[in-house]
């Protein structure tokens, strides 16, 4: 019969384990996402490893990870090191600092760099949260309030506590009042605003991840695309998001008939190749700015991200084209 591995050895360490009291700030909060900041530089993989086996205990008994937290409960963490684990990837790897366009006591807003995932996976060693919480260590408390694609830049938002993440949360869900604003190249030529209001299901994991599909079973979904510039077959728009499913900008273009130039998920593939050609080497999808309603803030808070220079080439070399 097998067993579970021994406490405090699952990783060939002999550290003692650690039983830690939950206070306020983290009462309420998924067991996961406590224990993701507890084990800084550990990858995500380990930890729900560590739930599963039973390396975590909460009050002497095995919790899943959606357990939530109370005042009541002591939570044992197992002794695992970023450096016990096998394999694990140095967030230091990435070659740049992520840029902070804003900051406050409770709220972090970066522009998140096209080819880095929000967070470690499968495919993914170390993530942006990794990242940040190495450049900020003086912070108890990062979590990201929301996601963006692997190779989609721009405006991320990150919760500094508790409560502005559940402020934010509850902005993003049950209010909609947060307003996200991105810029797109896709082909075709939209002639006016449209109004996108297809439902989303996110289709089970497969070797190439997770898939998003127009469907009547879905989540209720609406994008708005503005067209800006035209450039013969392409175009580049302006994409305001009234809600935020996986995947729903460049699913909503693509049922539209106007899918986005270097998507090849949901793209077109002859499109694709002929972008290339005019130097687009990633997805043409930036999150080009966020309107946030803060209680720090009398007004609406509005945070932009430049269009980074790889999507700004492109603009160009489209323009130069179309005036010649």
């Amino acid at each position: 019969m097998s067993r579970s591995p021994a406490p405090g050895r699952a990783d060939g360490s002999h550290a003692r384990s650690n039983s830690v009291g939950i206070d306020a700030a983290n009462a309420g909060q998924r067991i996961d996402n406590f224990l993701f900041r507890k084990l800084k530089g550990v990858p995500r993989s380990r930890i729900y490893r560590a739930i599963r086996n039973g390396e975590v205990r909460v009050n002497g008994s095995r919790v899943k990870a959606h357990y939530r937290v109370s005042p009541e409960d002591r939570v044992r963490v197992p002794p695992i090191r970023p450096d016990t684990v096998a394999g694990a990837a140095c967030p230091t790897e990435w070659p740049q600092a992520v840029p902070v366009l804003y900051e406050d006591r409770e709220l972090m807003v970066v522009d998140k760099p096209a080819g880095l995932a929000v967070h470690s996976g499968t495919n993914a060693p170390f993530g942006l949260i990794d990242i940040l919480r190495m450049q900020h260590e003086s912070l108890d408390f990062l979590e990201l309030a929301h996601r963006l694609d692997k190779d989609t830049s721009g405006c991320l938002m990150l919760a500094k506590s508790r409560r502005m993440l559940l402020c934010l949360h509850d902005q993003l869900g049950r209010q909609r009042t947060i307003g996200k604003h991105y810029k797109a190249l896709v082909k075709g030529k939209p002639e006016s605003r449209l109004d996108i209001r297809f439902p989303l299901l996110t289709q089970r994991r497969n070797r190439v991840g997770r898939k998003v599909i127009v469907h009547e079973d879905g989540d209720r979904a609406w994008s708005v695309m503005v067209p800006e510039m035209q450039f013969g077959c392409a175009a580049l728009v302006g994409i305001y998001l009234h809600t935020g499913r996986m995947h729903q900008a460049r699913v909503h273009c693509a049922q539209a008939g106007f899918p986005v130039a270097g998507d090849h998920r949901y793209g077109d593939r002859d499109f694709n190749r002929s972008m290339r050609t005019a130097g687009l080497d990633r997805l043409f999808l930036h999150a080009q700015s966020l309107e946030i309603s803060i209680p720090s803030c009398p007004q609406p808070l509005r945070v932009s991200a430049p269009m980074p220079d790889s999507l700004s080439r492109v603009i160009r070399h489209l323009d130069a084209g179309q005036a010649a």
